[in-house]
């Protein structure tokens, strides 16, 4: 790691003693980015958390992701699930929980539980799946492999494969090309020439 990285990122021995439930080689993660309870959070080999970023709960990110600038990650215990070489551009959030806010409950945490309902359900996005800026994603929703969301969308159902979606809520606007599995094939073989 070079003197801006040092600068931009934590060095490896500071990331250890995050106590991280996995972590993986090649792991950055911003200095100015928050992660709440550590212990919970995993990420996998060649993975990137930038700048103003918020990780909390039951996070997995697998391998070669990307979590772009100002993302809210907000798992709790039900849990966010990031597959390997998916990506979230600048200023998506996802929820793994809500409040409910159809009026009959209130809501926000200064209200005792025993009044608020909250809808928890555990977010995934697949294999190649990717969120464009200012997305948000709810409670419950799967992106399936090799899906695509437009900026600016709300996902409040689930995706199918190899699929574009964009609005809000989102709607599939078209099928997503699969030839960068052959990219994928290609760029893991020449890593594991290196390694």
């Amino acid at each position: 790691m070079n003197q801006q990285e040092k600068d931009r990122y934590y060095t490896r021995p500071e990331l250890e003693g995050m106590k991280f439930r996995k972590l993986g080689r090649d792991v950055l993660i911003s200095r100015i980015s928050r992660l709440y309870m550590p212990e919970y959070i995993s990420i996998d080999d060649f993975s990137i958390v930038d700048d103003f970023c918020i990780l909390s709960g039951n996070v997995e990110i697998g391998k070669n992701v990307h979590v772009a600038h100002g993302c809210r990650v907000i798992a709790g215990r039900e849990g966010i699930i990031m597959a390997d070489f998916s990506g979230l551009a600048f200023g998506v959030t996802i929820f793994a929980q809500s409040d409910d806010y159809g009026g009959n409950a209130l809501t926000n945490p200064t209200v005792p539980m025993e009044f608020r309902k909250i809808s928890r359900a555990r977010v995934e996005i697949g294999r190649h799946a990717i969120v464009g800026a200012g997305s948000v994603i709810v409670p419950g929703v799967i992106l399936r492999e090799g899906s695509a969301i437009g900026s600016c969308s709300m996902v409040t159902k689930s995706t199918d494969p190899w699929a574009v979606y964009f609005g809000t809520p989102a709607k599939k606007i078209k099928n997503r090309s699969r030839d960068l599995l052959e990219l994928e094939r290609r760029y893991l073989a020449e890593r594991s020439i290196r390694n």
